[in-house]
């Protein structure tokens, strides 16, 4: 069976939004517009896997919904919505955990990392996180998902539940006339350089709203002076740059900056280092600065100007969880059907 060509993908609503947001997946989400129908969610039930302020979560959910459509993500042409406003995303979780395996979920690293030494203490949601991510992409059986490499396992486990409910349910699948494969197998999208960006302050660290220091992060909704100063104060080493990329490779902090000048400019880190290879850092530090302000600088503007209007960014939600809606219900009216579920 042929599945239509979609992508769907998310953004945790935690509070502010990084370039390591901007340039993992944002930005990818914009270009991905051109080839594909979009689906973009605000994933405001994975955020709870973890306390959330109450007060705090409309807010945040609100910003990141500012960043998409101030990236440049139209929400008249593909879909952009908060996910507790469509219930059959909570709904195929639940099945989904009925068909994922307790050892399938063990492996999950990234449930280690975040639950930490006191993981007794971890909610359920945490550790059942992968089966909501699996619901979130095959209630709208989409074909492709742009991941950072710290996602690519729960992709990989998509892709299992994907397969063990079709071959679980084949025999009622065919009976109740649906295609053998009900779900896709949903591939992953990682393009370019920078698609894992780096603390400014530890080139060995992920780039983390979590991180003590604000100087470790460029947020999106910086001014000119603040990201100017950010890199200028960036970790670096006493070396020139080299001239060639396999000089990076025992150098994360020039490494970190070579990638992120190479994502903010649309080119190949190669490119970067033929034009600045051999010069001082300070050089390249003032041409990254001017590059990261003139990229950012409208982008932070019109979010604050978004953020400024919340109903018509609730309305931006509302539309788009409509139309989700339709075609997550859809999915799971032929999943209960298969799986033997009365309903009307």
């Amino acid at each position: 069976m042929a599945f239509k060509q979609r992508v769907f993908s998310g953004v945790q609503p935690t509070g502010n939004l990084h370039l390591g947001n901007y340039l993992g997946a944002i930005v990818k989400f914009v270009a991905l517009q051109e080839r594909y129908d979009c689906i973009y969610c605000v994933v405001d039930l994975h955020a709870i896997t973890v306390w959330q302020d109450p007060v705090e979560l409309p807010r945040a959910t609100r910003e990141v919904t500012a960043a998409f459509l101030a990236c440049g993500i139209d929400p008249k042409k593909h879909i952009v919505f908060n996910q507790s406003q469509v219930a059959e995303h909570a709904e195929l979780a639940w099945i989904f955990n009925c068909v994922a395996r307790v050892g399938w979920l063990n492996r999950m690293t990234q449930f280690k990392e975040k639950a930490g030494k006191d993981r007794e203490n971890a909610s359920i949601g945490l550790y059942s996180y992968p089966t909501l991510m699996a619901a979130d992409i095959l209630v709208y059986r989409a074909t492709h998902v742009p991941v950072g490499e710290d996602q690519k396992q729960h992709l990989e486990l998509s892709r299992d539940i994907a397969q063990k409910f079709n071959n679980d349910f084949a025999d009622s699948i065919r009976a109740h006339g649906y295609d053998e494969a009900f779900f896709p197998q949903p591939e992953p999208l990682i393009q370019g350089p920078a698609t894992r960006v780096m603390s400014l302050r530890d080139g060995s660290k992920k780039m983390s709203k979590s991180e003590p220091s604000d100087y470790s992060r460029i947020n999106l909704t910086d001014s000119a002076d603040d990201i100017a100063q950010k890199i200028r104060k960036a970790k670096t080493d006493p070396e020139a740059l080299p001239s060639e990329e396999k000089g990076l490779e025992s150098r994360p902090e020039a490494d970190n900056l070579v990638g992120i000048y190479a994502a903010l400019a649309g080119t190949a880190k190669a490119d970067v280092l033929r034009q600045f290879g051999g010069g001082q850092f300070s050089a390249f530090k003032s041409a990254l600065a001017d590059l990261a302000v003139a990229k950012l600088g409208p982008v932070g503007a019109e979010m604050k100007r978004l953020v400024q209007d919340p109903a018509y960014i609730d309305s931006v939600l509302a539309d788009g969880a409509q139309r989700a809606r339709v075609m997550a219900s859809d999915t799971m009216k032929a999943v209960r059907d298969i799986v033997g579920f009365v309903h009307s």
